[in-house]
């Protein structure tokens, strides 16, 4: 499609979300600006896709929110950690104790004095955190004792200390923002339990 078409396909769009864009990302090319305008004018895909916050910090869409936190690592900690995540071959399956954890990360930076720790979960910020505490509050330890000044899972000052270190995202796009952990699983088990039925049949 030519720009041509697709200027004409922009200047179709409601005037208001025309003016916004104009306004903000009036340098872009027009195909970015006729999509943009297409999903502001989708009031249904944009109230699916809705940011809000997470509670205390971080971004939340449907369901689904995030946090992540670069912190500074203490002398020798990404050595340690590398060789821990090398024993377990960057497998963290244990975490999936955490029953609203969709996935979590470990990168280090800055030639390995900084860890950047990123996870995507369901519901809010301050049971995320309770769950770390009660479900695996031995890996959590073990992981992060090794950044300077960490207090300890347990400790009352454990949120604050996170906070301080946490990045809340600018932006957030969640697939299946309504999709939480517990509802994946029930759809696994019903998919296995057709797929079973189904075998069972032939």
């Amino acid at each position: 499609m030519s720009d041509r078409d697709l200027e004409n396909r922009f200047q179709g769009l409601p005037t208001t979300i025309r003016e916004k864009i104009d306004a903000v990302i009036d340098d872009a090319k027009i195909a970015l600006k006729l999509r943009v305008a297409e999903l502001l004018a989708d009031k249904e895909e944009m109230a699916e896709h809705a940011v809000i916050s997470a509670g205390r910090v971080g971004a939340k869409s449907g369901e689904v929110s995030e946090l992540t936190a670069i912190m500074p690592l203490k002398p020798g900690g990404a050595e340690k950690l590398r060789k821990f995540f090398n024993l377990i071959e960057g497998n963290l399956a244990g975490a999936g104790q955490v029953g609203t954890l969709h996935n979590m990360r470990f990168v280090f930076l800055d030639n390995d004095t900084k860890l950047l720790f990123a996870t995507a979960y369901d519901g809010e910020w301050d049971p995320y955190i309770d769950d770390f505490a009660t479900k695996i509050p031995e890996m959590m330890d073990y992981l992060f004792s090794n950044v300077e000044g960490w207090p300890g899972i347990h400790s009352p000052e454990v949120k604050d200390f996170i906070v301080q270190y946490q990045l809340p995202a600018e932006a957030w796009f969640v697939a299946h923002p309504n999709l939480t952990v517990a509802g994946a699983n029930r759809l696994k088990r019903l998919d296995r339990t057709v797929q079973n039925f189904l075998t069972e049949l032939n």
